[in-house]
Order: structure tokens, then C-alpha cells, then sequence
């Protein structure tokens, strides 16, 4: 299985440690576009417009200082960075060990500057968002799509893809047709703080029950034992399928 996340705004820094290791992330063929990511996030940053630039609001400098010092930061677990609704549903430290084992393993974070990383990588708290176009390296989402359609696919192996991110972050890699049939977004009516906290209890109900499901179907009732859910099928052979989920009254 493969539950994909999308990040937090709001992350997180150790205030010690031992600074960011490159060689040590998953998916070290991401590398060298993360390092022309950081060199242009580090460029936009340190402009006078780096507020408009990122689109953030001029009263997070401190968020946006934190992009001038990737390479020193104290190296933190990405699952302490990511933090806010979604991530506290999903409570990764409160996970016994064989579930946290199985999230470790099944998690991916798609990350603006890091492209994608587990659990367990030892990152730098940063603020870019995936909507961002960066000099020199233009719209992120397109900028990182080649990379990830190496990196991610072999991921899947004979599971299902359990899409839970938002849509800019979708934009940056799409399952080929191969996988489509295995491909299934988690979809939450209502508000998007109910959405984000849906989606994380959905992720750690899996981690929890550790079934591995190998069609989306069984996946839905593996779900279904804890939600109220719908499921519905692609609607063309590009689309994934979609799983509307509800918390149960």
C-alpha cells in the first residue's frame, strides 16, 4: 500500500541537533532537483518581496527566515515537522509499534521542497507550497512530476494508492494508466478542517488494522469497518476511483 500526504503550513523545528543530511533522505534520485528547489527558495526568500513572491502573508518572516538555513537546521523526523489538523488525526506517536512500523513503510509526504519523503527522514522546517513558481525552476508542481513518475510507482507494488492530498499537491504526480486501476482519492464532504481530519484518521485506521488490501473494493471495506463510506469508478481509464468518507455518527 501507498497512502499519500500532503504537508502542513504550519511545521515545526527541533531547536538541536545535528543539521539536514541529504544522503540520508529516501528517494535519493529526488536530490538534485530538492537542491535547485532550496537554491531558488533560498533566492526568493531572501528578496524584499519574498512575502508576495510566496504568496504568504508578510506577517510570517519568521516562517519565511526558516528558507535562508535549510542546510543548518537541526535535522527533524518529518513526522514532527508536518503537524496541524490532519497530522494530529493521524497521532504517528501514538501508534503502537507494529502500526507505526506499517506507516512508516506505507506513508509518503509529497513536499514542495523535498518532493516526497517518509515518516522517519530528518528534514528542515520550511514554508513553500506547492502552487509556487520559482525562478529558475518554474511551476513546482510540473518541475517535480518527472521525478516523482520514477521514484513513486515502484512504491505501489501489488497494493492500492490511497490519495489523500489536496489538489496542488496532487498536480505533481499522477499514477500512470497501469496503476489507475489501483488508485483511489480519499474525498470528505463538508469543511476543509473536517476534510484534513478525516483524511489523517482514515490513514492511521489503516496503519492500525494493517491489512493490505490489493483492489481498491477491499480497500473501501477495510474503511468502511470505521467510516460511512461510498465508493465510486473512474470515470475514464486516466481517473482514479473515488472514495467519499464520512465519520460514523
Amino acid at each position: 500500500m501507498l497512502i499519500l500526504l500532503p504537508p502542513s503550513e504550519s511545521k515545526t523545528n527541533r531547536h538541536r541537533g545535528k543539521p539536514v543530511d541529504p544522503a540520508s533522505w529516501s528517494f535519493p534520485d529526488l536530490n538534485p532537483v530538492r537542491a535547485r528547489v532550496a537554491q531558488a527558495l533560498a533566492a526568493v526568500s531572501a528578496s524584499p518581496d519574498a512575502p508576495a513572491l510566496l504568496d504568504v502573508s508578510p506577517g510570517l518572516l519568521d516562517d519565511i527566515a526558516r528558507n535562508l538555513v535549510l542546510d543548518s537546521a537541526p535535522s527533524t523526523p518529518a513526522a514532527e515537522v508536518y503537524t496541524g489538523v490532519l497530522y494530529d488525526a493521524l497521532g504517528l506517536a501514538t501508534l503502537d509499534t507494529a502500526a507505526r512500523r506499517r506507516a512508516n513503510r506505507w506513508i509518503v509526504v509529497v513536499s514542495a521542497l523535498y518532493g516526497a519523503v517518509r515518516p522517519t527522514d530528518r528534514i528542515a522546517a520550511y514554508r513553500l507550497a506547492m502552487g509556487t513558481t520559482l525562478p529558475d525552476v518554474g511551476a513546482l508542481a510540473a518541475a517535480w512530476r518527472p521525478a516523482l513518475d520514477q521514484v513513486l510507482p515502484p512504491l505501489v507494488g501489488r497494493g492500492v494508492i490511497v490519495d489523500c492530498r489536496s489538489a496542488p499537491y496532487a498536480a505533481a504526480w499522477r499514477p500512470g494508466v497501469d496503476l489507475t486501476h489501483r488508485w483511489v482519492q480519499i474525498r470528505v464532504p463538508g469543511a476543509s478542517h473536517m476534510a484534513k481530519h478525516t483524511r489523517g484518521l482514515v490513514a492511521r485506521h489503516l496503519c492500525e488494522v494493517g491489512t493490505d488490501p490489493r483492489s481498491v473494493p477491499a480497500l473501501a471495506d477495510v474503511v468502511g469497518e470505521a467510516f460511512t463510506v461510498a465508493l465510486h469508478e473512474p470515470t475514464s481509464a486516466r481517473a482514479p476511483w473515488v472514495l467519499d468518507v464520512s465519520a460514523v455518527v
